[in-house]
């Protein structure tokens, strides 16, 4: 756990909270932009107990496309190289080493296609880089999720993105992927600014990739987590405290609907330490989990679409 990201907690909750309070005030109407259509998720969501012990530092969130009912979610840096597989009421856990991967400082996780055709991947975000020195480079891991709860991932097929930033090394920990152009995003978490890199499809596995800087994303600030629906038409961002969710338009790039307002601020729950976030697959609401913290345990939150 970061000693970085708990000081802004606690100096900033509340301060974070009155901005959510004066977004939901004025004029954050949260309909479809090309229907009209309202969009609303449960503000009180279903709680599902987190035995603790097992997945205390969840920082990312992602819904399995292989094994209906299930979610798989990492750990934040200093824990294992795995990726934990967990129960839609969380009362079942099961970790899963990835080998060949190092786990210097996962962040976020995402799923979707990639270089093989009918094949669901898993991406790995080892993006954190709040601890000084600074890295240079960062890595995505890429790897075919598996298809049952008897299976193990292998090395052989674990592939690694390595890139870098533009404008000089960033601490992230949004990762997002189009499942319509298989492009990566990933958004830096920073006090004053939310910028937006995108590593274009296909992304090499051999060389150092310059993540193109897209813009910075108005609105949000220090992000934690991120989501996009298995359409690719719904994106998800959370901080520590709120959500904010975007529409994307018919036509848009990812990095165009990200550099709008975003379409509705979502109100969720307060956690000890809120990073995860995901869409369910069929998109009829969306997942949280946050780290302990200095709490004795955690929830599983899922809040339903209206």
């Amino acid at each position: 756990m970061k000693l970085y990201k708990i000081r802004f907690t606690l100096k900033s909750f509340l301060l974070f909270g009155v901005i959510s309070l004066v977004w939901g005030a004025c004029g954050n109407p949260g309909v479809d932009p090309e229907t009209g259509d309202p969009i609303n998720f449960e503000t009180v969501p279903q709680k599902f107990p987190i035995t603790p012990g097992i997945i205390d530092e969840a920082s990312g969130l992602a819904s399995s496309a292989t094994m209906s009912g299930y979610l798989w979610t990492l750990q934040d840096s200093g824990r294992p190289n795995s990726l934990y597989l967990v129960s839609a009421d969380g009362k079942t856990i099961k970790e899963f080493n990835v080998p060949g991967a190092i786990n210097h400082d996962w962040e976020d996780l995402a799923n979707g296609p990639g270089p093989v055709e009918g094949v669901n991947y898993l991406y790995i975000g080892e993006t954190g880089n709040n601890n000084p020195p600074m890295t240079s480079t960062n890595i995505i891991y890429r790897i075919p999720e598996i298809g049952n709860i008897a299976e193990a991932f292998k090395q052989n097929n674990l592939e690694k993105i390595t890139y870098s930033y533009p404008d000089g090394p960033r601490d992230a920990e949004t990762v997002l992927l189009d499942p319509l152009t298989k492009d990566i995003f990933i958004v830096s978490k920073e006090l004053d600014k939310a910028g937006l890199y995108r590593l274009p499809y296909p992304q090499s596995t051999s060389a150092v990739i310059t993540a193109e800087k897209v813009g910075n994303i108005p609105s949000v600030v220090f992000t934690t987590g991120g989501s996009v629906s298995v359409n690719g038409g719904e994106i998800l961002i959370r901080t520590y405290i709120s959500a904010s969710y975007w529409k994307r338009k018919t036509g848009e790039t990812i990095g165009q609907t990200l550099l709008r307002s975003p379409t509705k601020q979502l109100f969720i729950v307060a956690e000890p330490q809120g990073e995860a976030i995901c869409f369910d697959r069929e998109a009829k609401g969306f997942y949280t989990l946050g780290e302990v913290g200095q709490a004795t345990s955690v929830f599983l939150n899922y809040y339903l679409r209206k």
